[in-house]
């Protein structure tokens, strides 16, 4: 398979950066970090209550400060690195571990923790402070502006359209960490299929979405990932 292989496209989730310590979507209780999702990740929460929403974003880009990338974002930045063909990875994560780890052809989907969006200007900018101070906005100076640059339930995922148009291309679709129950990107592997793409799972259970795949293997990303990089790269087609 890999020798026919010249597109990559790889959608990353939760189940990745867990090993580094990052808590996932939801636990078990169906709460995430003690919180209700419709509490936390909706419009008309942070309409609500946006005091609790911005504590809640403020609090975890805290907590992302004291957690490093593991062996599978370093393993998927090597192959960024030394791949020839196209290739772009889509993560589902807000974190930024990928992009520490050296990942250049990435693309956050679901948006960015350490990103703030200014409801005044429409601007997106680095941000890593404390959002509930409510700091001006980095661009227009309007003070209490900025909400997390996080895609909520009920909006848009960013860049489809550049999404879709990779999913078209690619020879080999890898879905890594993923639960396959959130939609659009649990639809990822059928668009790949569907335009003639060989289909590869790798996640520490069968994702809702396992029938889908051509080949699936189980266990923990760190140690996974860092082998199939392996696997593709020794086959000398970098």
């Amino acid at each position: 398979m890999l020798n026919t292989v010249n597109n990559i496209v790889i959608l990353t989730g939760a189940g990745v950066s867990a090993e580094s310590g990052v808590a996932t979507f939801r636990g078990p209780d169906g709460l995430w970090e003690g919180h209700r999702v419709e509490d936390v990740a909706t419009p008309e929460a942070f309409q609500r209550n946006p005091v609790l929403v911005q504590n809640f974003y403020d609090e975890r880009r805290a907590k992302l400060r004291t957690v490093q990338p593991n062996a599978a974002h370093q393993a998927l930045a090597t192959l960024d690195k030394t791949w020839a063909g196209e290739l772009l990875l889509v993560t589902q994560n807000v974190d930024d571990l990928h992009d520490r780890a050296g990942s250049q052809r990435l693309l956050h989907m679901h948006g960015e923790l350490n990103s703030a969006w200014c409801l005044a200007c429409n601007a997106r900018s680095p941000f890593d402070g404390v959002m509930a101070a409510g700091p001006p906005c980095p661009a227009c100076g309007q003070a209490g502006s900025l909400r997390p640059d996080i895609v909520w339930f009920g909006e848009m995922p960013y860049q489809m359209e550049r999404i879709e148009e990779a999913l078209a291309r690619c020879d080999l679709f890898v879905s890594i960490g993923t639960s396959g129950a959130v939609y659009p990107a649990a639809g990822f592997v059928q668009t790949a299929r569907y335009h003639g793409a060989r289909t590869l799972e790798m996640n520490l259970d069968p994702s809702e979405g396992s029938f889908h795949f051509h080949e699936s293997r189980m266990g923990k990303a760190g140690a996974l990932v860092p082998d199939w990089v392996e696997q593709v790269l020794s086959h000398g087609l970098c």
